[in-house]
């Protein structure tokens, strides 16, 4: 979810700044869930496009910044790709370094949550990219 707001917000303002996603337990190829493309559709952001791939080295090495959703995620990021320690941070990171949950097989009151948390995020991290 946060890639796709990200783009859809800085492409409203023109920024040239590359996005990607990938996750450090991702089901790899898989489209984005069901629940995630009604809310985002909802917002006016297609989804559908998306498929999920795994964090990597080689992955990690175009990308200046990788944001993730848990403290838990920095530590596994920085682990399993030392070089990347000082460009992990928390998503929530300018919102009290606020925590999202992975709504991932919850109720669509979760996804809400973590999309709300998401929404705060990207608006933390527009005015520094």
């Amino acid at each position: 979810m946060a890639e796709y707001m990200f783009r859809d917000a800085l492409l409203k303002r023109e920024k040239k700044v590359k996005f990607a996603s990938a996750g450090i337990a991702a089901l790899v190829d898989h489209a984005a869930d069901k629940t995630v493309k009604t809310l985002m559709l909802d917002k006016g952001i297609d989804v559908s496009t998306h498929q999920a791939r795994q964090l990597t080295r080689e992955v990690s090495t175009g990308f200046d910044l990788i944001l993730v959703m848990e403290a838990g995620h920095v530590r596994a990021v920085e682990q399993m790709i030392p070089e990347s320690c000082g460009k992990v941070h928390l998503l929530g990171k300018w919102n009290q370094n606020e925590e999202i949950a992975d709504p991932y097989r919850q109720s669509e009151a979760h996804f809400k949550a973590s999309l709300s948390a998401i929404e705060r995020g990207v608006q933390g991290w527009r005015k520094y990219l």
